[in-house]
C-alpha cells in the first residue's frame, strides 16, 4: 500500500455497546495521527473533548487534526475520496455503521473503492458484554454481522462476574467467529495502533509483542507531566505482532496464501517484498492484508536495500506458529512456476 492509501475501518455493534465510545477514545489518543470519521450526527462525537478549529459545509476540522464529516449512503463514496485526498494527510478512516448502512453493504463500498488513497481496513465489531445473551437471543441475526468481523471488541467485561465469566463469553463469541481477535475491554479502551499502518519499530521487533499497561500508562503521563489522569480512562487493550525481517526473497504464491488465509487472531498484516524473478527483482511489492482482504502496490527500491519485511498485528496469536509461516515464506520462487507470481500480483491496485 503507498503511504497516501488511509486505512477505511467500519465500525459496528450492537445497540449501546460502546461504538461512539470507542471513537471518541481513538479521537482521544490519536497521538498526532490524523484520523477521518465518517457519522450521520457531529452529536455523537465529543467535539467538546477535542476543540473545533473550523467548520465547513459538511465537515468539522478539529484541533488534534482530526476530520469528522456528516454522510448518508447517497453521498458516501463522494465524500470517502474527498475525506483521503493526499492532501488532507489522513491515517486513517472510521466509519460508524449505525444509521448508515448495514455492515456488509459498507464494506462492499469501501472494497469498490480501489484506488490509491483508500484501502479496506477491516470491520471491528463492538459487543456489549454485560448484554450480549439477550440481544443475540432477541437479535440472532446481528450473529450474522459478529461472523465476518475482521476484529471483535468484546467491551464492559468489567460489568461481568469475574474472569471465568469473562472467558466464557469469549468461548460463546468463538463458537460464531472463530478466527478474529478478541479484545476483552472496559470502557472501550482500544489501543488505537490498531487501526493505522504498523509502526516501524514493530517490525524491527525480534518477535510478538505486546503494549503493557505501564507502557500505556507511562505514554498518558508524557501527555500529562504533571500525573493526573484529566478524566481518561487508563485502561487499554494492547496488540501482539510478530515480524519478519530479511534481505531474502519470498515466495509469491505462498505468500499470497499466507496473505488471503492469514493466522487465527491476525488482524492486520503489512509490509513490503522482494521477489526473487526475472522482471520483478527491480520492484518493491507492498502488501497489505485484513481478513483476507489483499491490497498490493507496486512501488520501487529507490533509496532503500531490497528486502522483506512483514508484521502481523492481532491479540491472541498463536506467536511461535506465526513466525514458523512467516519464515515459511522466505525461498526464491521457483522460477517453473510460471503462475506464482500471479498469485500476487492479481491483487494489484491500480491508482487513480
Amino acid at each position: 500500500m503507498t503511504a497516501s492509501a488511509a486505512p477505511v475501518v467500519v465500525l459496528a455493534g450492537f445497540l449501546g455497546a460502546g461504538k461512539t465510545t470507542l471513537l471518541n477514545h481513538v479521537l482521544r489518543h490519536a497521538g498526532g495521527r490524523r484520523i477521518g470519521v465518517l457519522v450521520n450526527d457531529f452529536g455523537s462525537i465529543n467535539i467538546d473533548a477535542l476543540l473545533v478549529s473550523g467548520q465547513s459545509g459538511g465537515t468539522l476540522s478539529l484541533e488534534n487534526g482530526c476530520m469528522c464529516c456528516t454522510t448518508d449512503a447517497s453521498d458516501f463514496a463522494e465524500t470517502l475520496a474527498g475525506l483521503t485526498a493526499p492532501g488532507n494527510g489522513i491515517d486513517a478512516v472510521l466509519i460508524e455503521a449505525s444509521g448508515i448502512a448495514e455492515p456488509k453493504a459498507l464494506i462492499r463500498m469501501v472494497l469498490s473503492a480501489r484506488s490509491s488513497t483508500v484501502a479496506y481496513g477491516g470491520l471491528v465489531y463492538v459487543v456489549d458484554a454485560a448484554h450480549y445473551d439477550d440481544t443475540i437471543a432477541e437479535h440472532p441475526q446481528l450473529g450474522e454481522h459478529l461472523a465476518i468481523a475482521d476484529l471483535v471488541v468484546c467491551n464492559k467485561i468489567d460489568l461481568l462476574a469475574g474472569q471465568d465469566a469473562v472467558q466464557s463469553l469469549i468461548a460463546r463469541l468463538r463458537m460464531i467467529n472463530s478466527t478474529a481477535p478478541i479484545l476483552p475491554v472496559a470502557d472501550a479502551a482500544v489501543d488505537p495502533e490498531l487501526f493505522f499502518e504498523p509502526a516501524a519499530e514493530i517490525a524491527r521487533d525480534d518477535g510478538p509483542r505486546q503494549l503493557s499497561f505501564d507502557e500505556l500508562l507511562l505514554a498518558d503521563d508524557h501527555d500529562h507531566p504533571d500525573g493526573h489522569d484529566h478524566g481518561h480512562d487508563h485502561l487499554h487493550a494492547g496488540f501482539e505482532s510478530a515480524a519478519l525481517e530479511t534481505s531474502a526473497p519470498v515466495d509469491p504464491r505462498r505468500l499470497a496464501q499466507f496473505l488471503e488465509r492469514p493466522p487465527a487472531g491476525a488482524y492486520r498484516i503489512k509490509g513490503t517484498v522482494l521477489v526473487d524473478l526475472d522482471g520483478h527483482r527491480d520492484t518493491a511489492y507492498t502488501v497489505q492484508a485484513v481478513g483476507g482482504f489483499v491490497r498490493v502496490d507496486a512501488g520501487s527500491w529507490r533509496g532503500r536495500t531490497p528486502g522483506t519485511s512483514l508484521v502481523v498485528i492481532g491479540a491472541g496469536l498463536d506467536a511461535a506458529a506465526t513466525r514458523e509461516a512467516l519464515d515459511g515464506l522466505v525461498a526464491p520462487a521457483d522460477p517453473d512456476d510460471v503462475n506464482g507470481i500471479l498469485h500476487l500480483t492479481r491483487h494489484l491496485v491500480t491508482a487513480t
